[in-house]
């Protein structure tokens, strides 16, 4: 399964400017907590049954009022997400 084609992935890495390993490798780590930030919040979202600012399909009176940061131990450093 191919999530980019070749000219995204070169169009890529000339947008982070690649040049070295390190750089590679920061580059994943930022891809990395961007990932994971995004499957959060879409399980967030699967969880409480309704997107952020969505007052239609809420069904409660709860809300979702902001965020909190937490470090995230991994392969590639820790990265901060907000959750």
């Amino acid at each position: 399964m191919s999530l980019m084609s070749k000219e995204q992935l070169k169009q890529w890495i000339k947008e982070k400017n690649m040049q070295s390993v390190e750089d590679v490798q920061s580059a994943l780590k930022e891809l990395f907590a961007e990932t994971l930030q995004e499957m959060l919040e879409a399980e967030l979202e699967t969880s409480l049954g309704y997107a952020k600012h969505d007052t239609k399909n809420k069904k409660t009176t709860n809300s979702r009022n902001g965020y909190s940061k937490k470090k995230v131990r991994s392969e590639y450093g820790d990265v901060d997400i907000q959750v």
